[in-house]
């Protein structure tokens, strides 16, 4: 289901996690993707929110894990370019594995077998960079390579798994979820200190929180 969460600004709730499509100037940006057999659901979704999957100019990726990246290579039509952190991106990219090192990695190498490639290019970015109106945050935890995006001028933080909403709070990833939890209260912090004041913080799952975003990250931060 697409749901508006302001102009420009669509959630797509998936079952179970959360993809958002955010308008950007002139073209139309994609972040995650659910999980693959939420395919069909994504792409209904994208003819509300987008006009379809066709009119998908950018794939942002906030992270390699099952239930964001599934649906890239399921869709017909959408072959935009896609971009996320590393080592993340060469995962989506399919020119390396996750570790086995790790409990994250072992969990992302079981569940590999699901997801392909997607029809796009898939490009690297890092903290600080900028794509199109959207500014990238590496937040290390959940996984190595968890990117934030925020796009000041929609006043929006597309949040990925660095937190969960619970009741219009944020509270971090569950530690049996993710890569690091210690990395993930570091990531919170960071953040709550170095992003610009945002209304909506959207998370990968939970209810997107619409005013006030950046207090109630803060609000978390404060409380680890």
């Amino acid at each position: 289901m697409a749901t508006k969460l302001a102009e420009g600004i669509w959630n797509i709730d998936l079952p179970g996690t959360n993809a958002y499509v955010v308008e950007d100037g002139e073209e139309t940006t994609l972040v995650d993707t659910g999980f693959p057999r939420q395919a069909d659901r994504l792409a209904d979704a994208l003819r509300v929110a987008a006009g379809g999957a066709e009119r998908i100019d950018r794939i942002l990726i906030t992270h390699y894990d099952l239930d964001h990246v599934g649906g890239l290579s399921r869709i017909d039509g959408l072959d935009a370019p896609v971009y996320a952190g590393r080592p993340d991106a060469d995962y989506v990219a399919g020119t390396a594995k996750p570790t086995l090192r790790t409990r994250k990695g072992l969990f992302q190498r079981l569940m590999n077998w699901r997801v392909g490639p997607p029809r796009g290019d898939v490009s690297t970015v890092a903290d600080g960079d900028a794509v199109g109106g959207f500014t990238c945050y590496h937040t290390p935890g959940h996984t190595s390579g968890h990117m934030v995006y925020i796009h000041e001028e929609h006043s929006l933080a597309l949040l990925g798994d660095l937190v969960h909403a619970e009741n219009g709070d944020f509270e971090p990833a569950p530690w049996f979820m993710s890569d690091d939890s210690g990395a993930i209260e570091r990531s919170i912090r960071d953040l709550a200190e170095r992003a610009p004041d945002f209304d909506i913080g959207a998370p990968g799952h939970g209810r997107p929180v619409v005013g006030e975003g950046a207090q109630r990250l803060r609000q978390c931060a404060a409380e680890l």
